[in-house]
């Protein structure tokens, strides 16, 4: 029977295979046959592929029944093309492992083929790889396709990796760990004009910058300080040549906060800036206004044994408690919405950051990632 650090190089393996061959939402078929023929020749056959288009469920059972968790792992690629010089790279142009989902499935495979070895626990581990994380809410998908429903799963555990934090640790919150992510959409319609004659018109490109600085005010004067809240804009499409002034303007952007009722008041004051703004400017403005990803916010019973099992691993120095959370957004959500659970980070030491085309998953952490499921489900499901 393997350990741990006995199964690195076959998780580097694994994931070097991965990265080779990215896949982005939902298209993820190669990958998840990929991991289905693993999981089957380490003896696991009890898999569900019906959660999701794309990814597989798998069934680990202890040496008696009892309680189910669960620990989930992303599967998905980017849509960059990737700029690093390895043997490994991406073959397909244009899309890439530039998160570490890679990383992240190769070491679910190894805790899956270790724990199908030392069934020494009471109970059931289920293992996620989820599809879809990028933008396309695959954790919300399989939520609702009855994941949690079809299966008694009592808590749910998830990891990535940081790079530049330090290497090996882990940062652990007893609460938000990242934001919820929503995007907007302002349509804004006026009137089109020759250029020399804007009196003629309904000028859309002023009224759309007027909005633009409006929505900051948001953030300075309608949110209590103490709360966060980032409201971005992120584009700004509108006219077509030189001398004409445009009927229409659109602006997009994104907004990110930690509770349902900063979204609450970030969505209603954009309806009202945008609409207000349009009206003093005799045009009309249209929102559309979409909560893609609520706030990931672990549990505290689950942070305190995520705690416990990141000691057994990497010892207490090496251990963030209640770190700062990020304004980045994170799918997970969607299952902590459902049953508790708990998100954490792993540091990959120093490196190109998260979607950069020349990011690379530290192979260091794999082993590390792995021993710290393990003792989940060790302070879980341990006798």
């Amino acid at each position: 029977m393997s350990s741990i650090p006995e199964l690195k190089q076959d998780m580097i393996a694994w994931r070097h295979h991965i990265h080779a061959h990215p896949e982005t939402a939902f298209e993820e078929k190669n990958t998840t046959q990929f991991i289905i023929e693993k999981l089957q020749s380490f003896g696991i056959t009890e898999l569900f592929t019906d959660f999701a288009p794309t990814g597989v469920v798998g069934l680990i059972h202890g040496k008696k029944p009892g309680r189910y968790i669960a620990l989930r792992a992303d599967i998905d690629a980017l849509d960059i093309v990737e700029e690093n010089n390895i043997e490994y790279c991406s073959t397909i142009r244009g899309k890439m492992h530039a998160c570490g989902h890679d990383g992240h499935t190769a070491t679910l495979l190894g805790v899956a083929k270790y724990l199908s070895e030392h069934r020494d626990f009471t109970g059931t581990v289920v293992v996620i790889f989820q599809p879809a994380e990028e933008n396309e809410g695959g954790a919300r998908v399989m939520v609702e396709n009855g994941l949690f429903d079809k299966l008694p799963i009592e808590a749910v555990y998830g990891i990535h990796n940081q790079p530049n934090m330090n290497l090996n640790h882990f940062y652990i919150n007893h609460g938000p760990m990242m934001a919820s992510y929503d995007v907007f959409e302002i349509k804004v319609t006026g009137q089109g004009a020759h250029a020399a004659a804007p009196h003629l018109g309904k000028d859309t490109i002023l009224t759309a910058t007027q909005i633009v600085n409006a929505l900051q005010s948001i953030v300075s004067r309608n949110l209590d300080p103490i709360s966060s809240l980032v409201i971005s804009v992120t584009q700004i499409h509108s006219g077509d040549t030189w001398n004409v002034l445009p009927q229409q303007a659109v602006i997009r952007g994104t907004v990110r906060s930690f509770s349902a009722q900063v979204q609450d008041l970030a969505e209603n004051r954009i309806k009202q800036i945008a609409s207000g703004i349009a009206a003093t400017f005799d045009a009309k403005a249209e929102v559309d206004y979409q909560r893609r990803y609520p706030a990931t916010i672990n549990y505290p019973t689950q942070a305190d044994i995520a705690i416990e099992a990141a000691k057994k691993v990497v010892g207490q120095d090496n251990i963030v408690v209640d770190p700062q959370p990020s304004m980045g957004s994170e799918d997970f959500a969607f299952m902590l919405q459902k049953i508790p659970g708990v998100y954490v980070w792993l540091g990959a030491g120093k490196g190109a950051n998260l979607h950069n085309p020349a990011y690379n998953f530290n192979d260091e952490v794999l082993t590390t990632g792995a021993q710290y499921f393990v003792e989940i489900v060790n302070q879980e499901l341990g006798q």
